[in-house]
This record gives structure tokens, sequence and C-alpha cells, in this order.
């Protein structure tokens, strides 16, 4: 059975957005915010920068999160010191769930089969990955509901 996340998922899907944009969509609603254009600027970010080759969406769409919370977005802040560790902390993670696919890439992750997402690798991932940007944060002392205040 699947639970909310993994619903909202499913709905995000099934509405035409890639990994990376449901990575975003699904902490945007967490943190109870809309923000239509950071989410068709991850449009980029889709099917591996659009040709297979490039990093896969989930883990792309999963760094903009841990960025989301601990980068610099203005004048006043500053990186939060341990956005370094944290990104290291999920590409080794990352990595590692996808060392079964041989590589990855969008490419490696689909075996070529780009612009056809596999649902079970593809929501997997996503599913994985949302949790361990969470655990992540909160292993840092971030709220993953909170965020940084917007300006």
């Amino acid at each position: 059975m699947f639970d909310d996340t993994g619903l909202k998922m499913m709905e995000l899907a099934g509405k035409g957005y890639c990994c990376s944009q449901i990575m975003v969509q699904l902490a945007l609603e967490e943190m109870d915010r809309e923000n239509p254009d950071l989410v068709r600027a991850v449009a980029g970010l889709c099917n591996g920068l659009g040709d297979c080759s490039g990093p896969c969406g989930v883990y792309t769409g999963a760094t903009l999160l841990l960025g989301l919370h601990a980068g610099k977005g203005t004048d006043m802040e500053e990186v939060d010191d341990c956005l370094s560790l944290m990104l290291e902390e999920l590409r080794g993670w990352f990595v590692a769930a996808t060392t079964q696919y041989g590589g990855t890439s969008c490419g490696d992750i689909l075996e070529g089969n780009c612009g056809q997402p596999n649902t079970a690798r593809c929501g997997g991932l996503v599913s994985e990955a949302y949790a361990k940007v969470r655990e992540i944060l909160a292993g840092n002392g971030f709220d993953p509901a909170e965020g940084r205040e917007l300006s």
C-alpha cells in the first residue's frame, strides 16, 4: 500500500511532472508553499538534463531540496556550513542506491529508455530519496516542513 507521499507522487507523475519536479513539489507542499516558477525551472533537469546522459532527476531534485533549506537565497543570508556535508551524504547514499543499475545517470537507471520512466524504479527512488533528504535535514537541525523564511 502507498502512504500519502506515495499517493501524491503518483498523482504528480500522472499530471506529467518529472522526477526532479516531483521532489521539489513534494517539499513545497510540505512547507505549505507554492512556487510555480521554481517547479517550471526544475523542468530543465528532467530526463537526465534532457537527453538521458545527465544525472538522474531524483538526485538533482534531492540536491535542490537540501539547497532550499541550507543555501543562500538573499543578500542577507549565508550558506549554512553543513550544506556541503549534507550534499556529500546524499551523493554517497544515491551512488549506493543506484549501484544495481550501473550508474547515477538517467540513462543508466532506465537502461537507455529515456522518456519512458520505469514506475517501479523511478517511483521507488523518488520515495527513498525524499525520505533520505528528510532524514539528512533533520539530522542537521532543519525541519523539512519549515524551510527558510521567505523575504
